[in-house]
């Protein structure tokens, strides 16, 4: 299957936009794509807006990670192989210790919403054990890729 590097008009709005392919090893015995997959198509776009908002670079400099609060899924449409899916991420908001994604995850063989979703990502502090307030480069860079 041909793909399309184009982002789908769906997805505009979200700085954070992957394109994937299903694979045929990600189907469950019904013949669709297993659910537990949609949380790792969100999880992939996840760590790349931690990778551009300085997340992954915080955690090896000072152990400042994320740390996933908790995470939902609302699936739309089943999915199969053979299809591509487009993946994007954005935070709708932040708070002193921890921002709120939103994830939407769209077929291209139908050309359609198959999933949205949600995620909570908490700074943690990996040395103490504990949440701590989200690095300052970390809030700036989310407010620049949100444009807030």
């Amino acid at each position: 299957m041909p793909q399309d590097d184009r982002i789908h008009p769906s997805l505009a709005g979200f700085p954070v936009a992957l394109t994937l392919p299903v694979q045929w090893g990600e189907m469950d015995a019904y013949g669709h794509l297993n659910n537990t997959v949609f949380f790792r198509y969100f999880e992939s776009a996840r760590v790349e807006y931690l990778a551009r908002c300085g997340f992954l670079e915080a955690y090896e400099r000072d152990r400042i990670g994320a740390i996933l609060h908790s995470t939902t899924c609302r699936f739309r449409r089943a999915l199969v192989y053979p299809d591509t899916v487009q993946v994007a991420t954005r935070a709708s908001s932040a708070e002193e210790d921890r921002f709120t994604m939103e994830y939407l995850l769209v077929s291209l063989a139908a050309g359609a919403i198959a999933a949205e979703g949600t995620g909570i990502v908490v700074a943690y502090d990996y040395r103490a054990d504990r949440k701590t307030a989200l690095p300052k480069d970390v809030r700036r860079l989310i407010t620049e890729l949100e444009g807030w």
